[in-house]
């Protein structure tokens, strides 16, 4: 049987239009970074966004689906994540009980009658590639952490996002009606395969450049001073500049933001750099650098 391609019925109408509705969420997108979103969407390829932990990666996928109203699909990968927890798995448990409640039919043809049922729609566990595949409304996949995946794992991404078809031996080959809008991330802890990469369009993510992220703390805490922010802000680059285990998110950034207004600090002296410092800096290690690279009394 040949198969129908999916269709992908267009998300955005522009770049400006991308930038427009990932603003709505309170996601600001650069020129860039909103041109490969509306390129990806466009082209009808799967974006793969590359950078340092805390830059925005999944936060740009979780926006894109809130700002088109597409339901969300996550697979988190880590080191040992294998195709029954990326694609299907059968309820073996379920099975069983079905199995046991049948075995008063007795004989050959109640054993075949059961096999036939077990391996039925009812018992299938559908996991996150399946799930997006089977959708027929719009749809973001988001394969988070890709880079942590064994290898073994591309192979099965470079198949489903190659044809958007799963073959359940029992049940058959199931196709996408509609694809998903497909975003991988990657914090670059290895080298993803050169086949998955030609598969996507690539998108390099950092830390927001000053102005940026001044306007990204003026859209999430609208209430913190100016001049408290842009010294807020001069900190943060600051702290990124070090050799930390950690560097601190542009999400620290906010929380940052919020605890200085929580607490009535309108000036970030030594003092409430010391005081706060434990909301941007999570390891004891890094504190200690910070503090001494800072002079802090």
């Amino acid at each position: 049987m040949d198969r129908v391609p999916p269709t992908t019925p267009l998300l955005f109408s522009s770049v400006d239009d991308v930038m427009e509705k990932l603003a709505t969420t309170g996601y600001l997108a650069d020129k860039a970074t909103a041109t490969t979103v509306f390129l990806a969407d466009r082209l009808d390829k799967p974006l793969l966004i590359e950078g340092p932990a805390g830059v925005g990666k999944t936060e740009l996928a979780r926006a894109v689906a809130q700002a088109t109203g597409s339901e969300l699909i996550r697979l988190q990968c880590y080191e040992g994540v294998d195709e029954a927890r990326a694609l299907y798995e059968w309820n073996h448990a379920k099975q069983l009980l079905r199995i046991q409640a049948g075995q008063a039919l007795g004989g050959e043809a109640g054993w075949d009658a059961m096999q036939h049922d077990v391996f039925s729609e009812e018992f299938l566990l559908s996991r996150p590639l399946l799930t997006a595949i089977r959708r027929t409304g719009p749809t973001v996949l988001l394969i988070d952490e890709t880079d942590k995946a064994d290898v073994e794992i591309e192979g099965l991404l470079l198949e489903v996002l190659s044809d958007f078809a799963v073959t359940v031996p029992e049940l058959g080959t199931i196709v996408a009606t509609r694809k998903p809008f497909v975003v991988l991330t990657s914090n670059a802890t290895r080298e993803l395969s050169e086949a998955l990469k030609r598969r996507c369009l690539f998108l390099h993510l950092d830390f927001p450049d000053a102005e940026l992220e001044r306007r990204i703390l003026a859209s999430r805490v609208p209430d913190l001073p100016e001049a408290l922010a842009e010294q807020l802000v001069r900190t943060m680059r600051v702290l990124r500049g070090m050799q930390l285990k950690k560097l601190p998110s542009v999400a620290e950034t906010i929380d940052w933001g919020r605890t200085l207004l929580a607490l009535g600090i309108d000036t970030l002296d030594d003092a409430a750099v010391r005081a706060t410092l434990g909301v941007v800096l999570k390891h004891q290690s890094d504190q200690q650098r910070a503090a001494g690279e800072l002079r802090l009394n």
